[in-house]
């Protein structure tokens, strides 16, 4: 003899589950706590509970829109570091623990920092969208005992300006004004390798932001600047100089590429940076072969050991004139809001949270202005 507890749920479809000889106690709890969840609103479908995580968070990126670029890069992340660990278990089974030892895999499998912290945003996501579709009543990732992988936060220290020309001068000469358009401007890598000729106003002193190059699926396109940030930057006339000077001795190539991903439609663009054989600057090999000799050069890092790769200089990246461009603007006495627009990013906030400690201090002022108040009064 069985027992079998049937009730209808939220979607009117009756559900059921059996129960063993003597256990007809637990089927009556067990129908009481199916009233009491759906009474409440945290009642889960059995059904739904039992989905996986790799089936959910397949259909979710499926379901996603916004930039396919993104899309096909938050795949790519759970597949190798979340699927492996976390894809067969049913989102109903989910506990805060299952997170607690997954991130901690991560840490041992090497992934840290920031991309490691990209991950687990991903998978938090995913089991955000779980708990509005009805597969589980909370996200474990929410649980005060689950912490997200640490970041570590460190000041940016923009370069010298001695620096700055001092890799400028050890470069090709065909892309000695990329330094320019980096520490002058504050553009991006790609937004570098991207810039068109008609995207120069030489009449008004602008640079018109509008596209970078960047890799979809293995493959280079074009694109918009990260975050979709279009934007107008100031032309300073020494830079625009320069920018003239390289324009005049290495005259623009026409680039056609997809627009937006791999399959997108075919754009031309008329390229002031190219290699000399006339193709795109990939940045692998620029980073590999022009940027660290430059650096090497120009005393940066120390020259690499015969048989062996140059040494890691992340820090010492083209970012570092955006960041030199930040100190020089802020140095100068300009807002944040301004600086903000002109590097492209999406929140002044960010802006400030990265830049803060590179604003003129204030102290100065503030230790004149008090003595000036608290001066002692002239003798009569």
């Amino acid at each position: 003899m069985r027992y079998r507890a049937r009730y209808v749920g939220p979607d009117g479809t009756e559900k059921s589950q059996s129960f063993p000889d003597r256990q007809k106690r637990q089927a009556e709890e067990w129908l009481t706590g199916i009233a009491a969840d759906m009474s409440r609103g945290h009642y889960i479908d059995p059904r739904a509970a039992r989905v996986t995580f790799r089936q959910f968070a397949e259909q979710w990126l499926a379901e996603r829109t916004g930039d396919p670029n993104t899309r096909a890069s938050m795949g790519s992340q759970l597949r190798i570091h979340a699927f492996p660990y976390i894809g067969a278990r049913p989102l109903g089974s989910f506990q805060p623990g299952h997170i607690r030892a997954w991130v901690k895999q991560l840490e041992e499998n090497g992934v840290r920092g920031s991309y490691a912290k990209t991950i687990y945003s991903n998978v938090r996501a995913v089991l955000n969208a779980a708990v509005d579709d009805g597969h589980l009543a909370r996200n474990p990732c929410s649980a005060r005992s689950v912490k997200a992988p640490a970041v570590e936060t460190k000041r940016v220290v923009p370069w010298p300006a001695e620096r700055v020309f001092a890799v400028r001068t050890a470069l090709l000469e065909r892309f000695q004004a990329m330094v320019d358009l980096g520490g002058g401007c504050g553009l991006r890598q790609g937004e570098i390798f991207a810039v068109d000729v008609d995207e120069l106003d030489f009449d008004s002193d602008t640079l018109h932001v509008v596209q970078q190059l960047k890799y979809s699926e293995c493959r280079l396109v074009f694109a918009p600047p990260k975050g979709g940030k279009l934007r107008d930057v100031p032309l300073p006339g020494p830079v625009a100089d320069r920018v003239r000077a390289h324009i005049k001795r290495f005259p623009p190539v026409e680039i056609t590429l997809p627009w937006g991903t791999a399959d997108g439609p075919l754009v031309t663009k008329r390229l002031i940076f190219t290699q000399e054989s006339g193709e795109l600057v990939r940045r692998p090999s620029f980073n590999n072969v022009h940027w660290k000799s430059a650096l090497v050069a120009s005393g940066v890092i120390p020259e690499r050991k015969r048989g062996e790769s140059h040494t890691a200089a992340r820090e010492h990246g083209m970012h570092a004139l955006r960041h030199f461009y930040a100190s020089v603007l802020l140095d100068a006495g300009e807002n944040i809001k301004a600086l903000s627009e002109y590097l492209g990013h999406h929140d002044p906030g960010f802006t400030l949270r990265t830049y803060t400690h590179l604003m003129p201090s204030s102290q100065e002022r503030t230790r004149k202005a008090v003595a000036a108040v608290f001066a002692p009064d002239p003798k009569p």
